[in-house]
């Protein structure tokens, strides 16, 4: 398209040997400001670690794109739910979109772990990105819940012993969970409010986090590699690192998302998307998404009101991480406190998740 500089700025050409498609580009980046794009980013931010977050996004897009033509044939009311994602599995075309869908929850989900794993081993989250942290994990728990919005939808078994564990949540928080009330709005399905709120409230609550995230990422720039040298600022990469226009990453990206959208798309022809039987109230017999095992494990052993407070002590942790943490090394070798804590919260987590594989479905409810 155009020859860019490190600089960030798009080189010179003169006019009477630009083609016409640099033309067309130049009439487009002066109303729109695409250039604004390329400004420079060190070279580290090019590995594939450091892409993690653009790999979210890229899922990101894929879930938004696949919903849009889902929603056209979803039916989301009681009697109809199940019968309509069945409709949408008969359809081959609707099969691979579906497939598609629920891969790249899983794809999006698996990349924002890696990525505040990441963000969290190279110190990017120390001052001044604190704030740029909490915008993630605040999207990390609007994921959380949209895949438990999007279980429940399907309006099978698994969907409604998941809805029950949430209404019994719900009253648990006393007027904290009115939302997850039947009696909040009383002409509507809780199905079809928790439709809403997959397809409406928590995409558009998450497109505005991530242009946030951005926005931060853009001023406080790239955080430096730990292992490297730091500028002139502890926080910032060295002058002398190579950089990179910002719009060469996102080339990277885009590359990256196509062939994304092939793997998606090959597991969803070879492992399509679960659906199961209409479901039958009184029973509990299904196992929760992988995602959401760990906490059910301690609702096994201290009742349902340990999923709540897990999931609340997980995210609190999280959150006050930065402000907690005021070792100022980012290398992970020279934080041992924080590395230590870290690891022995990833093997509580990893193995509450293996004894939830491996225990048959208890009744609770």
């Amino acid at each position: 398209m155009s020859t860019e500089l490190a600089n960030g700025k798009p080189a010179s050409t003169p006019e009477e040997t630009r083609s016409w498609s640099r033309k067309a580009w130049d009439v487009i980046d002066e109303r729109m400001g695409i250039s604004a794009l390329a400004y420079p980013v060190p070279e580290h931010a090019n590995r594939i670690a450091w892409t993690l977050g653009g790999i979210t996004v890229l899922s990101f897009v894929l879930l938004i794109g696949s919903g849009i033509i889902l929603t056209q044939f979803y039916a989301p009311r009681p009697a109809l739910a199940n019968l309509s994602v069945r409709a949408i599995e008969a359809n081959d075309w609707g099969r691979l979109f579906r497939g598609v869908h629920f891969w790249a929850s899983q794809a999006m989900y698996v990349a924002t772990v890696l990525h505040l794993v990441r963000v969290f081993l190279t110190g990017s989250y120390k001052r001044p990105r604190e704030g740029n942290w909490l915008v993630g994990v605040a999207m990390f728990g609007l994921l959380t819940f949209a895949v438990f919005t999007g279980t429940v939808l399907k309006w099978d078994q698994e969907a409604y012993e998941a809805l029950g564990h949430n209404l019994e949540l719900g009253k648990l928080l006393g007027g904290v969970g009115f939302w997850f009330s039947p009696g909040f709005s009383s002409g509507v399905s809780i199905l079809l409010r928790l439709y809403g709120a997959h397809v409406v409230i928590i995409p558009g609550m998450i497109l505005v986090l991530v242009f946030l995230h951005f926005l931060l990422v853009k001023r406080h720039h790239m955080s430096p590699h730990p292992a490297l040298p730091v500028g002139a600022s502890p926080d910032q990469a060295p002058d002398s690192e190579p950089t990179q226009p910002f719009t060469r990453h996102i080339r990277r990206l885009v590359a990256f998302g196509v062939a994304l959208s092939g793997l998606l798309g090959i597991l969803a022809i070879l492992l399509p998307a679960p659906i199961g039987s209409p479901p039958v109230a009184g029973i509990e017999i299904t196992l929760p998404p992988w995602m959401f095992w760990w906490p059910f494990t301690l609702e096994n052993w201290f009742g349902l009101a340990a999923i709540v407070w897990g999931e609340v002590v997980f995210f609190l942790l999280l959150a006050i991480l930065p402000f907690v943490d005021r070792n100022p090394n980012r290398l992970w070798r020279r934080r041992p406190v924080a590395m230590t804590i870290a690891a022995v919260l990833a093997l509580a987590l990893i193995v509450l998740t293996i004894l939830m594989a491996v225990t048959p479905a208890q009744t609770h409810l």
